[in-house]
């Protein structure tokens, strides 16, 4: 059980630099959620540990395993609170735009939201040379991650176009490359996302192909909350399989 009755206490980490303690204080749980419940109705005590539970917030522990958020923590925690109510983000683009640092350059911002939007209205077209520099990655790996359809350039003119989307893809199979693994052994990544998107579509495709504007914009809502839905059932379920994994369940 969370210890909530003392509203704060003075962290033993936040001091002057001649040692001496400083005013700042460390915050309880439940401290913080009646401080940001003024400005947010739906938050709770088990909100804010899910959100510690995605990576989202790291509050420091005491010995005794009571979480102690510092003012910094508070002001994240509102931050995030923010882009789910004001920009309707899904945790997984509000998890990539705190570690990118992106709140303070929104032109990166609007890029990486592009990128992760299921609407194809918008976006950038890049030319193999561009998305090279951009990523810094070689062409024989865009060249595998095309042949296993990980991404999937548009012919236009006959040269090669590339969508915010694939520049993300192909970032993401950089990282992975650095653990040896290929486009090949993404190819179940591939066909899980396919198996994924029937699901969706069979929920909201209807709507999606209606002729009327609104009945379609609204589908194009649902869509992005459902598979912002799909992608923490998949992350939780990934989180028990590699805990049994590690014998640690």
């Amino acid at each position: 059980m969370e210890a909530s009755s003392r509203p704060y206490e003075r962290s033993r980490t936040d001091s002057t630099a001649d040692g001496a303690p400083s005013n700042r204080k460390a915050l309880t749980i439940g401290a913080v959620a009646k401080i940001l419940g003024r400005e947010f109705e739906d938050i709770s005590i088990s909100k804010i540990r899910y959100l510690e539970d995605q990576k989202l917030l790291s509050p420091r522990r005491t010995p005794g395993g009571y979480r102690l958020y510092s003012q910094a923590d508070v002001e994240r925690l509102r931050t995030i609170l923010r882009m789910q109510r004001d920009e309707f983000l899904p945790l997984r683009v509000i998890r990539q735009e705190l570690a990118a640092g992106a709140r303070e350059e929104r032109g990166g911002t609007a890029s990486l939201r592009r990128a992760t939007s299921v609407d194809a209205a918008k976006g950038s077209r890049l030319t193999i040379e561009e998305l090279v520099d951009q990523t810094g990655v070689g062409g024989e790996l865009i060249k595998d991650l095309e042949d296993w359809r990980l991404i999937q350039p548009e012919n236009v003119d006959g040269t090669k176009l590339y969508d915010d989307t694939d520049r993300e893809i192909i970032k993401a199979s950089s990282e992975l490359a650095r653990f040896g693994v290929g486009g090949r052994n993404l190819k179940v990544l591939r066909t899980a996302a396919d198996r994924e998107a029937q699901l969706l579509e069979a929920v909201v495709g209807a709507s999606l192909r209606s002729s009327n504007h609104t009945r379609r914009r609204e589908a194009i809502e649902n869509l992005e909350s459902l598979a912002a839905a799909c992608n923490n059932l998949t992350h939780m379920l990934l989180v028990r399989d590699l805990r049994k994994l590690t014998g640690e369940e």
